[in-house]
């Protein structure tokens, strides 16, 4: 006899590959287009739009475990960077790694602009902020980093040349081995005092 905890975990099994196929689907499929649609993303999980739907009931659902994850492998992948040291070296080093983690998820940031409220979105980058932030204090105190400019424009001019280095990359304007080192030349020098 096969009783009801039996015949449920092959079903809940069923739901976690589906779910982890969504994910995955929605990942790369938002990184490329961050307007694709449901459907689209569906059929590149191989799942049904009521599986989809099923599992994640808005696009704004899944556009949020999305962000969560690559928020997560973000963390992970910035959290190693060697930030010690002489303030520019480690800032090449953490704009070299920032940049291949927004190269990754490429269309990611547009459709979370466009899915995810504005504090949902400030919340998202708080770790990666409090990083460059607390390194471009350390450059500032060090005569490194130019102080005629406030720091959190600092901080937005380098988020925003991430993202237009990514959006420059998808649209084909700039290769994406050229994207690095534009990327750090560019905020180095609008770091740079001036003399």
């Amino acid at each position: 006899m096969v009783d009801g905890v039996q015949e449920s975990a092959p079903r809940r099994a069923d739901a976690l590959r589906n779910i982890a196929s969504i994910v995955e689907a929605a990942t790369r499929s938002l990184a490329d287009d961050p307007d694709v649609s449901m459907n689209a993303v569906a059929k590149a999980a191989g799942v049904g739009r009521m599986t989809l739907y099923g599992h994640f009931p808005s696009r704004a659902t899944l556009v949020a475990e999305v962000v969560e994850r690559a928020l997560r492998d973000a963390e992970s992948t910035l959290g190693a960077v060697d930030v010690t040291g002489d303030p520019q070296a480690a800032m090449e080093r953490l704009l070299d790694a920032s940049w291949h983690v927004t190269y990754r998820y490429g269309g990611l940031v547009q459709a979370a602009e466009q899915s995810l409220s504005p504090d949902l979105l400030k919340r998202a980058h708080t770790q990666q902020v409090d990083r460059a932030t607390t390194l471009l204090r350390r450059g500032r105190r060090e005569g490194q980093f130019r102080r005629d400019v406030p720091l959190e424009w600092q901080v937005i001019a380098i988020q925003s040349l991430l993202h237009a280095a990514a959006t420059a990359v998808h649209q084909g304007a700039v290769t994406a081995d050229a994207a690095p080192t534009l990327v750090t030349t560019t905020v180095l020098a609008t770091l740079t005092p001036p003399h």
